[in-house]
């Protein structure tokens, strides 16, 4: 009998492990290639948006992100105005606080009204919904889920604006207005409520997705030992699953977050385009950094100078960098979870 040396391992292969090695190698270089081309598209594209926003952050200083006033000013007059060496139509003043305020409170009350919805909907498919049923909740979940935010934004026009202006808003100031930003004028419906309903209602699919992905990776030993201890199933479902994938939950959240903070035409449809103005209370016509984009492109297309259209950029790129930062902690938080035994 010979005996194989060391060396010579490698020739002992078969040729079916040859080809599985190949396979894998071939395997881990695609999938290096690809994470590496995914970052490279989001580092040229955060490198792009920072170049060409550069003379308005420039321009603008930090005054950008204290100031309430945006102000394109006579984009058709003589003159310029000039700061740190660069350009702007006369009378320009390019702040951005109030947009970045709208984005935030709108993203906060979409958590607010989603979160606990979310959660509900997730328990609910994972330990009530009937086996034989299960399969089409979780298709309609995803489904909604994938329905384009201009047909949300359309519904939002149509259906929900002229209820908040008629019914809602009336009903609220009557019975709730002592409370603080309940009270004031009901408005036309359009406006951050608005907001907060379109968003929940894009948001709550991706929650929901999420958290029952999440609850699903665990073992079921967690909710039948609380069971079995006597407790209800409410009670295993709040006491014990729920601590047990609470990082996953925190995760859901902070994805749903940056979807609604990031949200554009839905938002744009309903939210009243506000400039210049802080909400007064909950029916308050708002502006979102992603909605004032869109809706001030056209005009900062006709400023010769071009600072309009860089100082959009400069809100592009702060979106940008919220959002990433969101996202990043996200995946991070989701990575750290413990891998459980699915059922």
């Amino acid at each position: 009998m010979g005996i194989t040396a060391p060396g010579d391992s490698a020739k002992a292969l078969s040729p079916a492990a040859l080809q599985r090695t190949g396979a894998q190698a071939f395997l881990r270089g695609t999938t290096f290639v690809t994470a590496l081309v995914a970052f490279l598209i989001i580092f040229l594209m955060l490198f792009f948006l920072v170049v060409y926003a550069y003379p308005a952050i420039r321009f603008n200083g930090l005054e950008f992100f204290s100031s309430p006033i945006w102000n394109m000013g006579n984009q058709y007059g003589s003159g310029v105005t000039t700061r740190n060496g660069f350009s702007g139509p006369p009378g320009a003043s390019f702040g951005a606080l109030v947009f970045i305020y709208g984005s935030v409170i709108s993203a906060i009350g979409t958590m607010i009204v989603a979160v606990p919805v979310s959660i509900l909907v997730a328990l609910a498919l994972v330990y009530r919904v009937p086996r034989q049923i299960r399969p089409l909740a979780n298709a309609l979940v995803e489904l909604m889920a994938g329905v384009p935010s201009v047909v949300y934004g359309l519904w939002g026009l149509v259906i929900l604006v002229p209820w908040i202006a008629n019914k809602l808003a009336p009903f609220v100031t009557e019975h709730l207005g002592f409370i603080p930003f309940f009270g004031g004028q009901p408005g036309s419906g359009n406006g951050l409520i608005a907001s907060v309903f379109i968003l929940s209602l894009m948001v709550i699919p991706i929650m929901v997705a999420t958290t029952r992905d999440v609850i699903l990776a665990q073992s079921n030993a967690i909710f039948e030992a609380s069971m079995a201890l006597g407790s209800t199933s409410w009670q295993a479902m709040v006491k014990a699953v729920l601590p047990s994938v609470r990082a996953g939950v925190v995760a859901s959240i902070l994805l749903a977050f940056g979807r609604a903070i990031g949200e554009t035409m839905a938002v744009l449809m309903v939210c009243g385009a506000a400039v210049n103005v802080f909400p007064q209370n909950i029916f308050s016509p708002i502006n979102t950094i992603a909605a004032v984009i869109v809706s001030q492109l056209e005009s900062a297309l006709t400023d010769s100078t071009g600072m309009a259209q860089h100082s959009l950029a400069e809100i592009a790129v702060v979106l940008f960098v919220i959002t990433l930062i969101i996202n990043i902690f996200a995946r991070g938080i989701m990575r750290a979870l413990p891998q459980g035994g699915k059922r």
